[in-house]
């Protein structure tokens, strides 16, 4: 099934998860505590929502930002889905190859890039998309400009919806400038490109039905300038991402269908009378598309009564990072107490020898006891990926729940002959690599 809202004893609103105490407890008496879980179900029918949203537009694409999630078995879904991806680095391009992606399956947006990853983007086809105006010379240098290239716009500023800011582009490392753009396209053009396309990415996390049209008409707006101007054949407009999720129960969802209508009427109302209706409209969605559709499930094995109460859990930051990095929400269900009452307030934290690691600070939930199994929501995009090893702690198992109630491990847990592995050049750790 998929997250949604309940109202829990007409006292807080919680969400629900995918998994229930049993499915948790079976899954975990095979691949212990804790591990990341992802909802098949849910992931297919999101990915075939977004397509429907944008079907409109013949050429659409979604590319999912591999970074997110780079778990091959989940890209394997969604390349079964229609999807490409969208990859920012070497060993992205390298997994997303062997997942059977290639040519225009790829999209390769990346900044202060190195010449290797841009000699695989152009040994597999891949859309390049230049993050900056002296990436021209380089790339050309490199490995040749090719036919079809897109470059990354900054508006600089601020970026606003209704007169909200939601973030700022001029302080943001990526893009060209408007002048940079149109002096590239000129470059590009005189050394051989035919096809071009325009990217920007303007906010992160937004949850405004709002945002995508808006965007489309600011680049909607530039491509027929640009056209016009330049002379050169605009092939897609990048909307890239930034379309995201309400982490809280209570947040505002996105309306996919909403987006895509508002965005149809913008390239009605200016693309199609400026001769550019055959664009096609490509996203790069990555929290969108995946994150309510993983939990990080975790056992409590501590509490601590000091002058808080705290609830230790197996998991880390190195498993979750975002509630530390950046104080972010992330929901947390009881499994097996969704209809108790939330009358205790408790620090959920892990074991790291950092004081921000810690899941939810002053949360209501319902009374833990030692060997309760918490879900914690929303970890589907940028949990396992921005997982690391501090204190030695090993990151830990990836499972695939299907339709039908049955799951498979996509992803083993380490080992600390993982973790020792760079040392294989000597033989100080043999007694625990060998």
């Amino acid at each position: 099934m998929h997250t949604n809202i309940i109202e829990q004893k007409g006292m807080i609103n919680m969400k629900t998860p995918f998994i229930d105490k049993a499915k948790a407890e079976e899954i975990a008496a095979q691949f212990p505590t804790p591990f990341h879980v992802y909802d098949e179900k849910g992931i297919r029918q999101r990915a075939r929502d977004l397509n429907n949203a944008f079907s409109w537009n013949k050429g659409y694409r979604e590319y999912f930002a591999v970074k997110a999630t780079p778990n091959p078995f989940i890209l394997k879904i969604l390349k079964e889905e229609g999807c490409g991806v969208d990859c920012s680095s070497l060993t992205e391009l390298m997994l997303s190859d062997c997942c059977g992606f290639s040519g225009e399956d790829i999209m390769f947006s990346s900044n202060v890039t190195p010449k290797e990853d841009y000699l695989k983007a152009r040994e597999l086809g891949a859309f390049i998309n230049l993050d900056d105006f002296t990436h021209i010379e380089f790339l050309d240098k490199l490995c040749g400009i090719p036919e079809n290239i897109c470059c990354r716009y900054n508006p600089g500023g601020s970026f606003a919806i209704e007169s909200q800011i939601m973030d700022t582009p001029g302080e943001a490392k990526y893009g060209f400038t408007e002048e940079q753009l149109f002096e590239g396209f000129r470059i590009l053009k005189e050394k051989g490109a035919k096809h071009f396309g325009i990217h920007a990415f303007l906010a992160s996390n937004t949850v405004s039905n709002a945002y995508y049209p808006q965007l489309a008409r600011i680049l909607f707006d530039l491509a027929v300038r640009l056209h016009k101007e330049v002379g050169v054949d605009i092939k897609f407009v990048n909307l890239s991402g930034g379309v995201g999720i309400g982490y809280r129960p209570d947040d505002e969802q996105n309306d996919i269908f909403a987006i895509g209508e508002g965005v149809r009427q913008a390239f009605e109302e200016i693309m199609v009378p400026a001769g550019l209706g055959n664009a096609a409209i490509f996203t790069e969605l990555g929290r969108y598309m995946l994150a309510p559709f993983g939990h990080l499930v975790t056992k409590c094995i501590h509490q601590k009564h000091i002058y808080k109460e705290y609830i230790g859990v197996d998991a880390t930051a190195c498993d979750l990072m975002r509630p530390a990095m950046y104080g972010a929400y992330h929901h947390i269900t009881v499994l097996g107490k969704e209809n108790e009452p939330c009358d205790h307030k408790y620090d959920v934290t892990g074991s790291l020898c950092e004081n921000n690691d810690k899941f939810a600070i002053d949360r209501m939930l319902p009374e833990i006891n030692i060997g309760d199994i918490l879900a914690i929501h929303d970890s589907g995009a940028h949990g396992y990926a921005m997982g690391y090893n501090y204190n030695g702690r090993l990151r830990h198992a990836e499972i695939l729940l299907h339709e039908d109630g049955t799951f498979d491990m996509i992803r083993r847990a380490e080992t600390p002959k993982d973790y020792f592995a760079t040392f294989d050049f000597c033989d100080i750790l043999d007694k625990y690599t060998k």
